[in-house]
């Protein structure tokens, strides 16, 4: 069971987080839902400013900083993980993003973000998502030459359609939301920086879907 939003509250207090609390852990948890859903950065400030004054760059923090504190993937039996990539930009240069589902209970295991696409990228991610499996769960994927390195995981797995429908519904929402920055991360953005906010929208998603 998800907490709710004043035990999120709490548990965040309890944290200790922010190390400042000039502002109201309320609205700095207002400013990083607002920015998930799909406002930006200076949107979100702009909005709440009407009731207390806050910068674009304190809400860019707050995004950041609550994946810390929101629940994680833990590791337990999997039956069925789907994995996927797709295509967007940082500044002009194409970069890929990988997601793993798990079909069950369409929670994000992870994401990664890499500069180009093939087994030895595959190969790293789906290291990272067995993380988060007790057992060897059977993958559902794409006909991409990449996910060969199954195999070399000891991992069995398929192509059916229907069932990679769970990551491809989290890429629609990826993708719905990097919409609002012109598919691409802003310019002046670091790969860390890139990573760090796919870790905050994959924390987010899980919050908010699961």
């Amino acid at each position: 069971m998800q907490p709710t939003l004043s035990q999120l509250i709490e548990h965040i207090k309890v944290t200790k987080v922010f190390r400042r609390n000039k502002k109201n852990v309320e609205l700095k948890i207002l400013a990083a839902l607002l920015y998930f859903f799909g406002l930006s950065l200076r949107k979100t400030s702009d909005f709440l400013s009407l009731f207390e004054e806050i910068s674009h760059e304190s809400v860019r923090i707050y995004y950041h900083r609550l994946k810390t504190v929101l629940k994680q993937p833990r590791k337990k039996k999997r039956k069925l993980i789907a994995i996927d990539e797709t295509k967007t930009k940082l500044e002009n240069k194409q970069i890929f993003v990988w997601a793993a589902i798990d079909v069950d209970t369409k929670e994000c295991l992870a994401i990664w973000a890499s500069e180009s696409r093939g087994s030895f990228e595959a190969y790293v991610f789906l290291k990272d998502v067995l993380k988060y499996c007790e057992s060897k769960p059977e993958v559902v994927v794409d006909r991409g030459f990449w996910y060969n390195c199954l195999q070399r995981l000891g991992l069995n797995y398929r192509h059916e359609t229907w069932l990679r429908n769970a990551v491809e519904g989290f890429f629609s929402r990826f993708k719905e939301r990097v919409k609002r920055f012109w598919n691409r991360f802003p310019f002046r953005s670091s790969f860390d920086s890139v990573q760090s906010w796919l870790e905050s929208f994959m924390a987010f998603y899980n919050y908010w879907r699961c």
